[in-house]
């Protein structure tokens, strides 16, 4: 069985300062090795340059391995009259590896639809950029046993539009919609259940696809729930939300995936 490599993705959401930055930083220099998890941070775009200039000064001799710098999101355009968008060449000019696609937040407070979501997917990867793909059911549609249906709709309209080897080094993220910023996270085993479904799903279309990919939880993850939700054979790390804007509590997270 393919091992794969944690990761612990930060989504600062619109929070956070150049300050914060550095914050991390420091904590990254006392605390992180190289036999860490793959750390994403995904700050607001306009603090993208301050964590670039944060990762260039630190002197981690490993940092490369192990620090990404990724986005909460993607124009699906190119180029254009779209103001205040933002490009997936741009993003890849600031140094950014990911970017975050489909967030709940994005499908619900700004209408992102699920076509909208593939194209931005078509975006990133056109760039070589690697797509965070966030999928989750509402608290009604969980309630109405439409959990698998409404994921793997989420899914085959990726596939759909971009082919299943779109997949080939993405990320998926399961944010059950109804634990985000809530508090009450997934229990293990609906977060195992879930991401089970998710990684057989990916399987049946290709099975070295199915078997490396790696599938995140995200939903009120704490360094007292962590290590439990990590352990599940099919969780491989988090995007985290709330906690990744403090520091210790964030590397605290970094390591319960590694230990796991």
């Amino acid at each position: 069985m393919t091992q794969r490599r944690p990761m612990v993705a930060g989504n600062w959401k619109m929070n956070g300062d150049a300050n914060l930055a550095s914050d991390l930083f420091n904590e990254f220099n006392k605390q992180l090795s190289a036999q860490s998890p793959e750390v994403v941070l995904c700050p607001p775009t306009v603090y993208l340059g301050s964590v670039k200039q944060e990762f260039d000064n630190s002197d981690l001799d490993f940092k490369s391995s192990v620090i990404a710098l990724g986005a909460q999101s993607v124009s699906e355009f190119d180029k254009g009259a779209y103001t205040g968008e933002v490009s997936a060449s741009m993003l890849k000019d600031l140094g950014c590896q990911y970017v975050i696609i489909g967030h709940s937040e994005r499908r619900s407070h700004f209408g992102e639809s699920s076509h909208v979501i593939a194209e931005k997917f078509a975006a990133a990867k056109k760039q070589g950029l690697i797509p965070i793909l966030c999928i989750g059911e509402s608290a009604s549609e969980r309630e109405a046993n439409q959990t698998f249906s409404v994921i793997g709709n989420e899914i085959d309209t990726i596939i759909k539009r971009n082919g299943i080897h779109a997949f080939d080094q993405a990320v998926i993220a399961y944010e059950p919609l109804w634990a985000i910023g809530s508090g009450n996270s997934a229990t293990p085993e609906q977060a195992q259940e879930v991401h089970a479904f998710i990684r057989k799903r990916l399987l049946e279309g290709s099975p070295s696809i199915g078997e490396n990919i790696r599938i995140l939880y995200g939903g009120s993850v704490t360094p007292s729930n962590a290590a439990d939700l990590f352990a599940q054979p099919d969780v491989d790390g988090g995007l985290i939300g709330g906690v990744s804007l403090k520091p210790t509590d964030f590397l605290s997270l970094c390591t319960i995936a590694m230990s796991v």
